[in-house]
């Protein structure tokens, strides 16, 4: 995976200066949310925060190493589990809404925070718990979580999410917003180039960088994520996608390259490339929403190839 290089060790400058000032002047919370859009650097930031608390309470040479390798005795992080995994596992208690679909944190995982608080720091003034996606808890989890919060501790959470809004606002008002924003076509203008330079990286001649970049929605880690995707299909495919398709056989064949050749997440970095271009280019709304919805299917991981099929045929009929 290409990753954002950037000197600075928090992406974005507003938070990189708050951060820096809690830690210099000691002020820390028992609770942090890290709110923003998807891709623009939460997590990396996040561990990077967690790194120098530890140094600062107990320099060590290994922190960064252990931190990294998520093998540090004062750090926990928790993470949604796969459904499906959880299923086959035999320990399935799958909640009436998910808010993903696919993913999910339980109860057994925050009651595990619980057993890993109660046991006394090793190697710093306070334990850590990391919870990546935390508007993925769910209910059960979320009022367990809560009462976590609410009893006194030795531990300090950071939850990143999204979508902030699917948080109970109990455990909102117990935390510290921390707001992450998306970047600026110009920063993202800059980041593209500079990936392009580094890892010699070579895009289609029929692509637009400002689709690219329009396509990454303020996010460094889409845009890569778009380029690697690029990258990894063909020139020829990618030229033919340029604009809505309206030949049959051609859709057929398009839909099954796609399906056998992308990931799911590769695919719906296409759709997203897909709609910024066709929009461009036609300012068809009913475009727009038709890929939104095949989006839709794909990340439902309802036979992919019969999604594209269907959508690319309904778009063949729009009177563009």
């Amino acid at each position: 995976m290409i990753e954002v290089k950037k000197t600075n060790f928090f992406l974005n400058e507003e938070v990189n200066i708050f951060l820096k000032n809690i830690i210099k002047n000691k002020s820390l919370a028992n609770g942090y949310i890290f709110y923003g859009p998807e891709g623009v650097g939460k997590k990396q930031t996040a561990l990077q925060f967690i790194k120098e608390i530890f140094k600062h309470s107990s320099p060590s040479d290994n922190v960064e190493e252990r931190v990294t390798n998520n093998n540090h005795p004062d750090f926990l992080i928790i993470e949604p589990d796969s459904l499906l995994a959880t299923k086959s596992s035999g320990s399935f208690d799958l909640e009436k809404t998910s808010k993903s679909g696919s993913e999910i944190i339980r109860i057994a995982q925050i009651r595990n925070i619980k057993t890993f608080l109660s046991q006394k720091s090793i190697n710093s003034e306070k334990k850590i718990v990391l919870i990546i996606n935390a508007h993925l808890l769910n209910e059960a989890a979320s009022n367990c979580l809560l009462k976590t919060l609410e009893e006194p501790s030795n531990g300090i959470f950071i939850l990143l999410t999204s979508k902030l809004t699917l948080l109970l606002d109990t455990i909102i008002s117990r935390c510290q917003i921390v707001r992450f924003r998306s970047f600026s076509n110009k920063q993202i203008k800059s980041i593209l180039k500079e990936h392009l330079d580094t890892y010699k990286l070579k895009i289609n001649t029929k692509l637009k960088f400002k689709d690219l970049i329009n396509s990454a929605n303020g996010s460094p880690y889409q845009l890569l994520k778009n380029i690697e995707m690029l990258n990894d299909f063909s020139d020829e495919i990618i030229s033919k996608l340029d604009s809505p398709i309206n030949n049959s056989l051609e859709i057929l064949e398009i839909s099954k390259s796609i399906s056998e050749k992308l990931e799911i997440f590769q695919q719906i970095c296409l759709v997203n490339l897909m709609q910024t271009i066709w929009w461009r280019k036609t300012k068809n709304i009913g475009l727009v929403k038709k890929l939104e919805n095949l989006k839709y299917l794909l990340r439902k991981k309802i036979q992919p190839r019969l999604a594209w099929e269907i959508a690319f045929l309904k778009i063949s009929m729009e009177d563009i």
